[in-house]
């Protein structure tokens, strides 16, 4: 596994409003992989098929509770597993970690509470390291500070969406170079250019409204029509 973004993530629950939303939740944060289940049965099938290396698991199901299920996925494979249940007793919390459950997650939760937990127990579990990123990029008047995702100088300041700081971070690797559509889709949706042309384009205009003085007259992030992007080392005149 290259980076956490990339774990495969099985989200079981019987809220379809909730599963929705934690799958959005996640996608935004940079996870690419992920398949959902709103009942048990559902979640074995879908796991012998996808194989997932982490399951957020609700505790009460239609037809059965978590804890059962998480004995099952635990017979298939070694996996980390976060129980996500409005059972806050301090009964059901210790049955859950006492099965071997990685955390215990109490609805309602706030969303960075979420991913943070997530993040810990996936690079506690696999020992992963995340790529190193230059701490700041900076861009004539603006500043970019990758360890927070913030962009100052520009008006104020403003973060960086998910996809924002995959696609600068791309192209902070290669300043100077073009970087090829293929490629910046490819690190921001982990896949390459079906359908993403005028996702990417949208991306990279909110992009440019935050880097850029002048969107509409970029001197940094620049178009190589029929090819790609490319960040300058110095400001375009």
């Amino acid at each position: 596994m290259q980076s956490i973004h990339e774990t495969r993530l099985l989200l079981v629950d019987d809220e379809p409003e909730l599963l929705a939303m934690v799958e959005i939740l996640l996608r935004q944060e940079g996870f690419v992989q992920i398949r959902t289940a709103a009942t048990a049965a559902e979640a074995i099938r879908t796991a012998q098929d996808f194989m997932p290396q982490a399951v957020l698991l609700d505790v009460m199901l239609p037809d059965g509770d978590g804890f059962t299920l998480f004995s099952q996925l635990r017979r298939q494979a070694d996996i980390p597993v976060l129980f996500l249940s409005a059972r806050d007793e301090d009964e059901a919390r210790l049955r859950g970690l006492g099965l071997g459950a990685d955390d215990y997650i109490t609805k309602p939760f706030l969303p960075q509470e979420l991913t943070l937990r997530l993040c810990a127990v996936l690079r506690r579990t696999y020992s992963v390291e995340e790529p190193a990123v230059a701490e700041k990029i900076f861009l004539g008047e603006v500043t970019v500070d990758m360890g927070s995702g913030t962009v100052t100088g520009n008006g104020g300041e403003k973060m960086l969406t998910a996809k924002e700081y995959a696609l600068l971070s791309k192209l902070n690797e290669n300043r100077g170079r073009i970087v090829t559509v293929d490629s910046l889709c490819m690190a921001a949706w982990n896949d390459e250019n079906i359908g993403y042309d005028n996702t990417l384009m949208v991306h990279m205009r909110r992009l440019r409204e935050k880097i850029e003085i002048d969107p509409s007259h970029p001197r940094w992030l620049i178009t190589v029509r029929g090819l790609g992007y490319r960040l300058l080392k110095e400001a375009k005149l």
